[in-house]
């Protein structure tokens, strides 16, 4: 009985949240890894409901997760962290390969196809009050139907 009402109460509480998330978050992946691979990619498209500033990403799958950014200089395609992402208010931002993205590094175990990470989004707002959500997210080789495709050069 106790671990029922537990249980309800959980519900309730991540329902709750969800209702009143900071975004709705869109066909989330991670790109899967093999053995000695230290690092990937997770992607997904996020819309705010107010102007917010994606600040940061942590997961207990990666010793680093940043919020990161390809783009070309000159000739050469660069990859660096930054420290936000500015999300306007009801406008989808798509994270993707070879655009923004969340860097997942130092993996602690490989990612293997067909799981689940999760993965907690840390935003400010206007005022500089910070918010965090916290995603589900499925591990594939490639894309979902319906993700954005890569950036293309």
């Amino acid at each position: 009985m106790k671990t029922t009402i537990l249980a309800a109460l959980a519900l309730f509480a991540s329902t709750a949240a969800f209702a009143q998330a900071p975004v709705a978050v869109e066909n989330a992946w991670a790109r899967a890894s093999v053995q000695g691979q230290s690092g990937t990619g997770a992607f997904m498209r996020i819309t705010a409901r107010e102007p917010l500033t994606l600040v940061g990403v942590s997961t207990p799958v990666a010793r680093v997760a940043e919020v990161h950014e390809m783009k070309m200089e000159g000739d050469v395609m660069r990859m660096r962290a930054i420290p936000g992402l500015e999300l306007p208010a009801q406008k989808a931002v798509e994270l993707r390969p070879g655009g923004y993205h969340l860097m997942l590094m130092e993996l602690r175990a490989p990612l293997m196809p067909e799981t689940r990470i999760p993965l907690t989004l840390t935003f400010r707002d206007a005022k500089g009050q910070s918010r965090s959500m916290e995603v589900s997210v499925p591990v594939a080789v490639r894309p979902p139907a319906g993700s954005a495709a890569p950036h293309k050069h």
